[in-house]
C-alpha cells in the first residue's frame, strides 16, 4: 500500500511538474516588438543582465569583452548583450531586443557574435529562458584539456549540474559553433565549449549564473584536492541515487537518469481520470496565482 501511495504520489508530481511547464511556455504576444522591448518585464530582464553581467566581471569571469547573456522575452523576442562592450561597463540602454532569427528589432548597439549559440539552445530546448556564457578560469581550463571534474566529489556539483558535457571545438560566432551544443542541451545545462569556455542555461539570468559559479568552484576543489595528495573520498552509490531522486523532483535535467530505470520513467499509471482531474485543479490553482 505504501509503495502504491508513493508511485501515486510521484505522478501527481510529475503531473504538476508538467502543468507548470506549460502554464510557464511563451506565449503569443500582440504588441509589436517595440512596444514590447519598452514593458515592464523587458526593463526587469534588462537590469537583471546587467547586473549578473558585473557579477561574472567581478568575479574574473570574462575579460575584456568577452561572454554574453541573454533572455527569452515572450514567445518569439530574446534580450541580449551587445558586441564590444565590457560585462562590467554595460548600461540597461545597452541591451539589444533580437528575434529567433538574430535580427536586432531595438537597441543602439550590435549584438553580440554569439547571439545563434544562444538561439539554438532557446530552439532546441523550451525549457531555456536564459542562457549564460563565459570563461570562468577553472572551468575554462577543463575545456581546454576536453575534460571535467569527476562526479561524486561535491553535492552541489551533482545536484545543480551533474555531468557536465564537452562541445567539441568550433570558431566562436559562426553557425557550425552554435550547432556544437545542439546535442546536449537536453540532458545537460551546463556544456563546457572546448578551448573556450562554458555555456549555462536556466530559468532565469541568475540561477544560470549560478551554474557557472558552481562548476567554476568544483573544478577548482577538484585541482587543490588532487594537490593535498590524499585519495578522494567519493559520494556512495546510494547517495547519487538519492541526489538524482531529488534532481528530478526538482526538475533539473541530468544524463544518468537513463543508467536507474525507477528515474527514467514512471513505476506506475494513473488512470486516465485521475490525471484529467489533476491538471483541471493544477491548471485552476496556478491560474488564480497570475
Amino acid at each position: 500500500m505504501q509503495q502504491r501511495t508513493e508511485e501515486v504520489a510521484e505522478q501527481v508530481r510529475e503531473v504538476v511538474q508538467a502543468v507548470v511547464e506549460v502554464l510557464r511556455a511563451p506565449k503569443a504576444e500582440e504588441d509589436s516588438p517595440l512596444v514590447l522591448a519598452n514593458s515592464f518585464e523587458a526593463n526587469a530582464l534588462r537590469a537583471e543582465i546587467v547586473c549578473v553581467g558585473r557579477k561574472l566581471w567581478e568575479r574574473q569571469y570574462v575579460d575584456g569583452n568577452g561572454g554574453n547573456i541573454s533572455a527569452r522575452l515572450g514567445s518569439r523576442y530574446v534580450l541580449c548583450t551587445p558586441t564590444m562592450v565590457s560585462k562590467g561597463d554595460m548600461e540597461p540602454a545597452d541591451i539589444c531586443l533580437s528575434d529567433l532569427d538574430g535580427n536586432i528589432l531595438a537597441g543602439d548597439r550590435a549584438r553580440t557574435s554569439e547571439l545563434p549559440l544562444h538561439l539554438g539552445i532557446y530552439k532546441a530546448n523550451p525549457r531555456a529562458r536564459a542562457v549564460v556564457h563565459c570563461h570562468p578560469p577553472y572551468a575554462t581550463a577543463f575545456a581546454v584539456t576536453g575534460t571535467f571534474p569527476p562526479n561524486g566529489l561535491i553535492t552541489e556539483y551533482e545536484i545543480f549540474i551533474g555531468q557536465p558535457a564537452v562541445a567539441p571545438y568550433e570558431t566562436p560566432g559562426t553557425q557550425a559553433f552554435a550547432d556544437t551544443v545542439l546535442p546536449f542541451v537536453q540532458d545537460h545545462n551546463t556544456i563546457l565549449l572546448q578551448n573556450h569556455g562554458v555555456v549555462c542555461w536556466s530559468d532565469t539570468v541568475t540561477r544560470a549564473e549560478h551554474l557557472a559559479e558552481i562548476l567554476d568552484a568544483c573544478c577548482k576543489t577538484y585541482l587543490v584536492a588532487k594537490q593535498i595528495g590524499e585519495p578522494l573520498n567519493f559520494i556512495p552509490e546510494n547517495k547519487i541515487r538519492e541526489i538524482l531522486a531529488l534532481k528530478r523532483r526538482m526538475g533539473l535535467p541530468d544524463a544518468r537518469f537513463r543508467l536507474y530505470p525507477e528515474l527514467a520513467s514512471p513505476a506506475a499509471e494513473m488512470s486516465t481520470a485521475e490525471l484529467d482531474r489533476l491538471v483541471e485543479q493544477v491548471t485552476a490553482r496556478l491560474e488564480e496565482r497570475e
